[in-house]
This record gives C-alpha cells, structure tokens and sequence, in this order.
C-alpha cells in the first residue's frame, strides 16, 4: 500500500463536473493498493494515519492528530501511485493491486476511517476525477511499504 497524506484547510473531488466528495480541514489522502495488499496491512496504515499529529496546538507545535482537531478525511484511490518508472519513458504499473482488490481495500480503508472517525468522503473509484485543494502548510508525508 501506499498512501500520500496531504494537511489541508478544504479539498475537492469532482467526476464529470460534479462534486463527488468535499471536506474542509484534515487529511487528502491518495491511495494506491498493491497487489500483496490485505485488510491486515490497510489496518496498519488507518491506525497509523489517525495518529498521526501533524496539526499545531495553541503553542505552534505539531502535536495534535485528526481527531484532535474534529478534522475531516477525503480518500481518492490513485494506483499510479505504483508508477515504475525505471526503464524508459512510459511507467509500468505492474505492481499495482487489480481493480477488483483496489476497490475492495479502497472500500473497506473507507469504511474503517469512517467507523472510527466519522468524517469521510471519497472520490469515485476508477473514474477521472478533478482534484483541488488548499494544502494546509504545505504539508505532505509520504506513507509506503517501509514505513509502517
């Protein structure tokens, strides 16, 4: 799995020129599944992403986390995340999960953000949407394989 986590004051997601998912502060998390991923590893990277304390508290210090701050969450399942582009020009995306495993952890990563932190929306899976937000610092993290 990996997931890039971006801190932002609003975000939206729009599929053929309709909003789909819209947020103000917290997390725009792009996620893309691998082919070895499970439920198992999705629940190490939710866990991992709630706790994360990457607001500032009253002294400027990044020391508060999502809920902290009763911040929102906006998911967008991105498999070129997987892009490998090592050999040549054109990214082989060889690793990346398949569409039936992609949805079936994008859903349930989804809904497990939701069960814990209720504040969710998500983009469409394998539809092209147009993303835009307002980073918040900028602050991103970049979460993969080796980090959790």
């Amino acid at each position: 799995m990996k997931v890039i986590i971006q801190r932002v004051l609003e975000a939206r997601v729009e599929v053929d020129k309709r909003c789909v998912g819209q947020i103000g502060k917290g997390f725009l998390i792009f996620l893309g599944v691998g082919k070895e991923d499970t439920k198992q590893i999705a629940d190490k990277y939710i866990d991992k992403i709630l706790k994360l304390r990457i607001f500032a508290d009253e002294m400027g210090k990044t020391n508060l986390s999502l809920e902290d701050v009763q911040g929102e969450v906006l998911v967008v399942s991105q498999f070129t995340l997987y892009a490998d582009c090592r050999r040549g020009n054109r990214p082989d995306f060889i690793k990346a999960g398949d569409a039936k495993l992609a949805k079936e952890l994008y859903e349930y990563f989804i809904s497990q953000i939701k069960a814990r932190l209720g504040k969710v929306q998500s983009g469409e899976f394998g539809a092209d949407m147009k993303i835009s937000l307002v980073n918040d610092g900028p602050f991103t993290i970049i979460l993969d394989e080796d980090l959790v």
